[in-house]
């Protein structure tokens, strides 16, 4: 039963997560409006956009998959990497701490799929040995 649950509220809170990066994704590539405005704000070139949006894209995917665990790792990593990469450019333009939350906010919700996709691991792990 706690694997049921568990195995819910990955599924549940990593699809969340992987729905808003794919939706950010799809605004960088196609250079909405916003995004060309913050990173003019930023300093960074209006190309950044289109790799941060397949990056965002190809990570969303990749947490996704449930085969290769390296490569979701890496995934949670480079969204790790971004929405600190984000707050810190924020905090280096001088923008107020109004601006700072949604970066730390993104981090935060990030977290979630990732301790639930270790829980998973976790429990799906010690279910395989309690059958053995």
């Amino acid at each position: 039963m706690k694997t049921n649950k568990i195995r819910i509220f990955y599924w549940v809170s990593t699809g969340i997560f992987a729905l808003l990066m794919l939706m950010d994704s799809i605004g960088g590539i196609t250079h909405e409006a916003t995004g060309v405005a913050i990173m003019k704000h930023l300093g960074y070139p209006e190309y950044v956009l289109t790799i941060f949006g397949v990056a965002k894209l190809l990570g969303a995917l990749a947490i996704l998959q449930p085969k290769f665990r390296t490569l979701k790792e890496w995934a949670f990593a480079g969204f790790a990497i971004n929405f600190i990469g984000a707050f810190c450019s924020r905090v280096a333009v001088g923008d107020p701490i109004g601006e700072l939350i949604a970066p730390v906010v993104a981090l935060l919700i990030m977290l979630l799929p990732y301790y639930a996709w270790k829980r998973f691991e976790a429990v799906k792990g010690t279910a395989s040995l309690a059958v053995i």
